[in-house]
């Protein structure tokens, strides 16, 4: 009887721990950056448009009277994955008292967004002349 008691015990325990560590790929995936519009990354696109979809941009300068800027992000998932991909990650995680994690927490690591890079040239008005991607994982 008291064998029965020690290994309950200890089954609660690692259970307990379990839980505690669980939820790591959970928040992981919630917490993903955001799909960016990549269709702005056209001529034609306002600069203001732009700075307002993917933050200010990490280099601005003046060549030949023409505004040059360079635009660096993280292109991320939409709501409905990230929210799907929590969703899962909680599941297993309860299926199988948090062992999961050791599967979903590299997982959510490896794929974390791809990060891009691109550079805009405008004209006059501050209306994007030519875009070109300088870096796209």
């Amino acid at each position: 009887m008291i064998k029965k008691l020690h290994l309950a015990k200890r089954i609660a325990v690692l259970a307990f721990l379990g839980m505690l560590v669980s939820g790591c790929s959970v928040f992981m995936a919630a917490k993903q950056p955001e799909k960016k519009d990549v269709e702005l990354l056209q001529p034609g696109t306002t600069r203001v448009q732009l700075v307002s979809e993917f933050g200010a941009p990490v280099l601005s300068e003046y060549r030949d009277g023409k505004r040059y800027e360079i635009f660096k992000f993280t292109q991320g998932y939409s709501t409905g994955a990230k929210a799907g991909r929590a969703f899962f990650h909680g599941a297993a995680n309860v299926a199988t008292l948090g062992l999961w994690e050791l599967v979903g927490t590299p997982t959510e690591i490896t794929f974390n967004g791809d990060e891009m890079a691109f550079q805009v040239k405008y004209d006059e008005n501050d209306v994007a002349e030519e875009i070109a991607i300088i870096k796209k994982d």
